[in-house]
């Protein structure tokens, strides 16, 4: 018998730019340099809603919400992700924990991340300490080493509601 136990991974990545503002699980950052996108840009907000979206088999933020779709023009990523948890609920489960690390040479994230983590636990009804996200330097090689992007990763473990 299957277990009522899922889990999946999520990636993203955006380039940096001028003109935008630095979202970060929610967060706002001070910074000279924000995310390109059609939404907020959150990169970690999207990886962990990819995660999200694998572990219940409904395919991958692209899908559930295009950029095609002007509604979704700027969209603060919270709201995806509480989309994204009324979505997997739907499908019949709930999120556990998720974990994600966030890839960037600049700046220090680790002030904010107890905020990430309180906002993104709030959208999916977990407790803080459910959520895990860390951050991490490529110690300047690649694009986000060299500060042209920024990428993030993510796992997240959804059970089946009811078991």
């Amino acid at each position: 018998m299957p277990s009522g136990l899922r889990v999946g991974h999520g990636y993203d990545v955006h380039r940096l730019v001028e003109g935008r503002r630095l979202i970060l699980g929610g967060v706002e950052i001070p910074w000279k340099l924000g995310l390109l996108g059609h939404s907020d840009a959150d990169v970690v907000t999207h990886a962990i809603m990819d995660a999200l979206l694998g572990a219940a088999g409904l395919w991958d933020i692209g899908h559930a919400f295009p950029d095609t779709d002007p509604s979704l023009k700027d969209i603060s990523s919270m709201i995806l992700l509480e989309r994204t948890a009324a979505l997997i609920e739907e499908k019949g489960y709930r999120a556990v924990n998720v974990d994600a690390t966030i890839v960037a040479q600049q700046p220090k994230l680790a002030p904010y991340i107890p905020k990430m983590r309180e906002n993104i636990a709030l959208r999916l009804g977990l407790s803080p300490d459910l959520v895990n996200i860390k951050a991490t330097t490529e110690e300047h090689l690649g694009f986000t080493g060299t500060g042209e992007g920024m990428a993030a990763h993510s796992v997240a473990l959804l059970e089946r509601i009811g078991c």
